[in-house]
């Protein structure tokens, strides 16, 4: 009995950051808008389709930018308020679709193999577009085809706010007339290649031989030309909000030292800060929790802009502790954890001047994983008492 036919939807929430901006501040509909970083280094981490007509796109120096669209309204970013509407996305897919993928914070990925059984899945997929339109006013586009690589292909041809089907069998006269570039994949010293070999559209690569594009391209060659011919097999990721990366420290003596807590909160936080790093993840949540003597255990949440960053996560790790600490009390155990994993760490961080910092982080998490978690630790995370 052969495995029944892949169906895959891909959706992409439309320049998501500004539109975030819009709902908060609505005077920016219509108009040119940036979303980024204000200083000299300062980068694109997002533009409206007014301001792309100037030739801006994402992690564009700031300065081009306002080179080529002087007009342009700069907006710094409440980047709080993106993990919080991609938390109410996440919830509304989570409710209806039984295998998704989250693979950023504004790209998700739905399996609906076999559904097809019970309901036609173009509709079901409008009517899931619609719903997360409506509880959100977000603009949201999707593409439904046989595979991850042809779905989000027909979703970047669907934009802005809008949806494409491409049936099944129909996946090499839906790519034929794109453009090369298009491919994923496929960067600009790729693109130039294929441009000297002819090879303008996606139809140019589908009429050459696999093996005249392995001479030039190499084993490269092989995957790009399965691709022409809409042939992916990427697997869905599943999803599990439960996953989370924590630490807690049940004292031998109950602490009412606040400095003693502080540095333990440092301590903790570096450690699994560490870890998502190692594990190539940022978060979007971090909680606190606190047990008092009795017993009594709480906690505390909130949602932050997604990051890996000890100098990001400590001070809210701090904020949530002050906040949900009864002064006087002493403290039994003391925890923190963090939340609403992702892989996507470019777009988020495109905020920042994060170069330097990423080679920082990048030197000092080398010598903890050769010497051991404790080797590098701040000064504010050195225990002050026992």
């Amino acid at each position: 009995m052969s495995d029944p036919q892949h169906i895959i939807a891909h959706f992409d929430l439309d320049s998501f950051f500004v539109s975030v901006e819009c709902l908060n501040d609505p005077s920016l509909k219509g108009k040119a808008v940036i979303v980024g970083g204000h200083n000299e280094r300062g980068v694109v981490a997002a533009c409206s389709y007014e301001a792309r007509k100037f030739g801006i796109h994402s992690a564009m120096p700031m300065k081009t930018a306002m080179r080529l669209c002087p007009h342009a309204i700069v907006v710094g970013g409440t980047r709080g308020e993106y993990s919080k509407y991609s938390w109410i996305v996440t919830d509304i897919i989570a409710s209806k679709a039984p295998l998704f993928e989250k693979a950023s914070i504004d790209e998700f990925y739905l399996d609906l193999t076999g559904m097809d059984k019970y309901f036609k899945p173009l509709q079901w997929t409008i009517d899931l577009r619609q719903q997360i339109i409506n509880e959100t006013r977000l603009p949201i586009s999707f593409g439904l085809s046989i595979n991850k690589m042809v779905a989000k292909m027909a979703t970047n041809e669907a934009k802005p706010n809008g949806y494409l089907y491409v049936p099944f069998g129909k996946e090499k006269e839906f790519l034929a007339p794109l453009p090369v570039g298009k491919i994923p994949g496929v960067g600009d010293q790729t693109e130039q290649v294929l441009k000297y070999m002819g090879i303008l559209t996606i139809a140019d690569l589908q009429s050459r031989s696999v093996e005249e594009i392995e001479e030039r391209l190499g084993k490269w060659g092989i995957d790009l030309w399965n691709k022409s011919q809409g042939t992916h097999s990427s697997r869905i990721e599943p999803y599990h909000e439960a996953k989370s990366i924590s630490t807690e420290n049940t004292f031998e003596e109950n602490i009412l030292d606040i400095g003693f807590l502080m540095s333990e909160i440092v301590r903790m936080t570096e450690r699994i800060c560490f870890e998502l790093r190692q594990e190539g993840k940022i978060a979007g949540c971090v909680t606190v929790k606190i047990r008092y003597p009795d017993f009594e255990t709480t906690s505390r949440q909130t949602s932050i802009s997604y990051t890996a960053s000890d100098d990001e996560i400590i001070p809210v790790a701090k904020d949530l502790f002050h906040r949900l600490y009864k002064k006087g009390l002493p403290v039994r155990l003391l925890g923190v954890r963090v939340s609403d994993l992702t892989n996507d760490a470019v777009q988020t961080n495109l905020f920042n001047d994060v170069e330097k910092k990423t080679d920082l982080y990048r030197a000092i998490d080398d010598v903890k994983t050769r010497f051991g978690k404790s080797s590098v630790v701040r000064a504010a995370g050195r225990p002050k008492k026992k």
